[in-house]
């Protein structure tokens, strides 16, 4: 698939900004995985991408804005559950609802978990930001414990989310759609990869397990309590 969405106006992706700088900020201690740092990230290099690949850059930046806010509805899920508070900062924002309905859909278009080697290219050029992201080298050192406690599950339920929903991605070749993003990254997201793949089996070891419960029982991962449901920009 390779149409090009409509562009955003300038003033309205400046809002979308505003708005999400607004939310993550309010929200930083139930975003310890998912906050301004991880949509900053995404969102230059998600720029970067669509530059390449002739996608409308303002239309990939704005859905790579918006593209967590599920993680401010539940815990724990998929990106189509932020979707009417996606379309709520977009309507304030002031994005025409045609475009707004397009990023919502590039949004989900481009998850990991729903993702095929034919997408749009908006949403190859979210996909290849936001999968950087995970498979950078210091994401599973320094950000593992956050995304658990953020989502309050298990490491074996994160080890078991990242090689389900990766492996099939990794072997049918479309991990990153960007040749260049390809060349430079495959070999962190196979490490990335086998590292997860080798934390599962790992519990399977019965003294393993026992080790991951006393750590867990000292608190060192802590689970944050279960927050409202919604959450709108400046209300």
């Amino acid at each position: 698939m390779n149409t090009v969405a409509p562009a955003v106006p300038a003033a309205a992706l400046a809002v979308v900004d505003a708005l999400v700088r607004q939310l993550c900020s309010r929200h930083a201690g139930r975003l310890p995985f998912h906050g301004w740092h991880h949509v900053s990230f995404v969102r230059a290099k998600a720029v970067r991408f669509a530059g390449a690949n002739g996608a409308e850059v303002s239309v990939v930046e704005t859905a790579a804005l918006v593209h967590d806010v599920n993680y401010l509805v539940r815990r724990n899920s998929p990106a189509a559950a932020g979707g009417e508070l996606r379309m709520d900062v977009l309507a304030r924002a002031g994005v025409p609802a045609p475009t707004a309905r397009r990023i919502d859909e590039i949004v989900n278009e481009a998850e990991m978990a729903n993702r095929g080697p034919d997408i749009s290219l908006e949403a190859q050029a979210l996909s290849d930001a936001d999968t950087l992201f995970k498979a950078l080298p210091m994401t599973p050192v320094m950000l593992s414990h956050r995304y658990l406690a953020e989502n309050g599950i298990t490491l074996r339920e994160l080890a078991d989310k990242i090689v389900g929903e990766q492996q099939d991605v990794h072997d049918g070749g479309y991990y990153f759609y960007n040749p260049d993003a390809a060349a430079a990254y495959s070999r962190w997201a196979a490490t990335n990869l086998m590292l997860w793949q080798h934390i599962r089996e790992s519990l399977d070891d019965h003294d393993v397990a026992e080790l991951l419960d006393a750590v867990t029982s000292l608190g060192i991962i802590g689970v944050p309590p279960a927050r409202p449901t919604r959450s709108r920009p400046g209300r």
